[in-house]
């Protein structure tokens, strides 16, 4: 049995004694390589351990994870992120597709993560692509422009502004660039309605989600639909059709 080499940096001695105790009992191959409690005390571990994958706190006492993160930059583990229950910071994970846990940690959330980065290691993957739209909607000093979007074979970073429409098929989601190509993407459109509503995009139907600032027009007849600026016909649900023309006149 192939070892995971671990690695887990947490200033909560309580916290990293859960982590050792549940990823011991669950998964025999995680050999834990080193412990820290802090940035400066992480950032040494990790050069000195090169772990395969690193379970990762966010607030610590002398900075936080993405200070240790671009310390070592040079290093490549898989990533799970720790923090402590904050709608904000979900969101924050949420546009960037990183994977989190929040704490205190469920041990079945523990075991669905380890086994994801399993997979990783299987695929050569690494989760650091994600980091600069995890920091800019985590601490966001203005709306946040960015958001990571899975296929099946790499990681989109996107502008929110370059996405015209979004569009169920299945468990996937279809994405819109206008013109240019589209991505099929491995989430629900719930999901990304979820996240995206809050930044200027609404979900008018169950299968179509829409970036307002792209609408051209609202057509009335034939049961209502949207014209985009690229010429897309989108369908408007009935009990979405008031929130549409009250947004537009809003506009």
């Amino acid at each position: 049995m192939q070892k995971i080499r671990t690695a887990l940096v947490d200033d909560n001695p309580h916290a990293i004694q859960i982590l050792r105790d549940d990823l011991a009992r669950m998964f025999p191959e995680v050999e834990i390589v080193g412990e820290a409690d802090g940035v400066v005390q992480g950032a040494k571990m990790l050069r000195k351990t090169q772990p395969d994958l690193l379970l990762l706190d966010i607030q610590m006492g002398d900075g936080t994870g993405f200070d240790l993160l671009e310390i070592v930059s040079d290093l490549r583990f898989q990533l799970i992120f720790t923090t402590a229950h904050d709608e904000h910071a979900i969101r924050a994970f949420r546009f960037a597709a990183v994977d989190y846990l929040l704490k205190p940690i469920d041990p079945e959330e523990l075991r669905r993560a380890v086994e994801r980065a399993k997979k990783m290691f299987r695929q050569h993957e690494l989760q650091l692509t994600q980091l600069p739209v995890l920091r800019e909607h985590f601490t966001p000093k203005e709306t946040p422009k960015t958001i990571a979007l899975h296929t099946a074979e790499k990681i989109h970073i996107a502008r929110l502004a370059d996405i015209f429409r979004m569009e169920a098929d299945g468990n996937y989601t279809e994405v819109h660039f206008g013109n240019g190509p589209k991505l099929l993407l491995t989430k629900t459109l719930k999901d990304f309605s979820q996240i995206l509503e809050a930044t200027g995009f609404l979900r008018v139907h169950q299968s179509h989600l829409v970036n307002f600032d792209h609408i051209r027009e609202f057509i009335k007849t034939d049961g209502g639909f949207i014209v985009m600026t690229d010429g897309a016909k989108v369908p408007v649900a009935v009990r979405k059709r008031a929130e549409v023309i009250e947004r537009l006149e809003g506009k």
